[in-house]
């Protein structure tokens, strides 16, 4: 039946390609994807597949139980947009101003909505009940995962898989991990308030600038000289706002960025010496400050036993080419919250379009679309790996 599956999806590519298309022109950022969570639940509403609406907030969710007993398994796709200006010169590039599927998306969401309309042909003979698991606002924390399980919705689960189409792996090559997949993303913002005065008498003044600069130097020596360097961590300053005037000793400096992780006791090490060094050289220099820090996604973790399950399935698409695990990349995920509460395992699908080396969250993004159906295949190849364990 697998195979027949797989025929099936091949069959609906120009199918696949012309939602992806669609969504691609028509993007919503986080927590305002009313239109599209429409667009989900009207596709479900003509397959005649039971679902639910705004779960958790604008999460859409359906469910279809096989003829045949088994476990229950989620398949997550998410669906939200990011507030970028598409630069791409393409026909489908993006129709609204300053927003687009900069992150693929509206790929993941064309290969869950294909996958469901072939699974409804199969349905006698399905083994278990599939959640179609379309999840609103994973770019922008707190993010859609959290209340889409707070809300129970997932409560009756047993497992869940998702992927990622990932635009910087060949097309072919599947990835994931059996621990730590993906890193936790903090955001933290320091004010630094000083003192300004005129730029020809600097010793009136406390130079928030300068001050600024110190801080970000030695921001970075936390993580050269004061975790284990067998640890990993990334502190990036991407905005450090100050100033109005070439000859005007700015009085206030505003550094704004991120922390990354993959362990609760290095994120606490290192807010616990970011602390230290903003207090330290503040008082150094008689100035105030403040420090927000804002916890954003945990690490994303593997169950090991889906991730093999993963790679298993891996051998049963036949474009796939390489299975492969490899070390955590330092981007955060919010499905990290779906393998806190429940077994599961999320993998990148390798969607790189050939010339074309646009990373994630770049104006000018585009995937191989060639990449959503075999998404889609070795979803549902890990479904029945899992069913089939179980």
């Amino acid at each position: 039946m697998l195979q027949a599956i797989h025929n099936r999806l091949d069959e609906l590519y120009p199918e696949m390609v012309k939602i992806r298309r669609y969504l691609h022109q028509y993007p919503e950022v986080s927590f305002q994807e009313t239109k599209t969570a429409q667009y989900i639940a009207d596709f479900y509403e003509k397959l005649g597949i039971p679902y639910q609406k705004n779960v958790g907030g604008n999460g859409v969710i359906a469910t279809l139980e096989g003829g045949k007993p088994g476990k229950t398994v989620a398949l997550r796709a998410d669906f939200d947009a990011l507030p970028i200006q598409d630069e791409k010169d393409a026909p489908y590039k993006s129709k609204v101003d300053g927003v687009m599927h900069a992150c693929g998306h509206d790929g993941h969401t064309a290969s869950l909505l294909t996958l469901a309309k072939t699974m409804k042909d199969f349905q006698d003979d399905l083994p278990g009940t599939i959640v179609f698991l379309h999840q609103h606002a994973e770019e922008y924390a707190p993010g859609g995962a959290k209340p889409i399980i707070d809300s129970g919705a997932l409560d009756n689960v047993d497992a869940v898989f998702g992927t990622h189409l990932w635009a910087t792996t060949p097309f072919g090559v599947l990835q994931t991990s059996k621990d730590v997949f993906m890193a936790g993303p903090d955001r933290f913002e320091i004010t630094i308030q000083g003192q300004g005065g005129h730029g020809g008498y600097p010793h009136q003044t406390k130079d928030a600038i300068t001050i600024g600069t110190q801080v970000v130097s030695q921001l970075q020596q936390i993580v050269s000289r004061r975790l284990d360097p067998l640890e990993t961590a990334v502190i990036t300053i991407g905005q450090f706002e100050a100033g109005n005037a070439f000859n005007v000793i700015a009085d206030k400096a505003r550094l704004v960025g991120t922390v990354r992780y993959l362990k609760r006791d290095i994120q606490e090490q290192v807010i616990d010496e970011m602390e230290k060094i903003v207090k330290g050289i503040s008082v150094a220099n008689d100035t105030s400050y403040s420090i927000n820090y804002e916890k954003g996604y945990p690490p994303l973790v593997n169950n090991p036993k889906e991730a093999e399950l993963v790679l298993e399935a891996a051998k049963h698409v036949d474009d796939i080419q390489t299975a492969e695990e490899i070390k955590p990349v330092m981007a955060g995920e919010d499905f990290a919250y779906y393998t806190l509460a429940k077994p599961g395992a999320y993998f990148f699908t390798g969607a790189q379009l050939e010339g074309h080396h646009y990373p994630h969250h770049h104006p000018k993004f585009d995937i191989d679309e060639r990449a959503i159906p075999v998404a889609a295949k070795t979803l549902i190849s890990a479904y029945f790996a899992y069913q089939k364990q179980h």
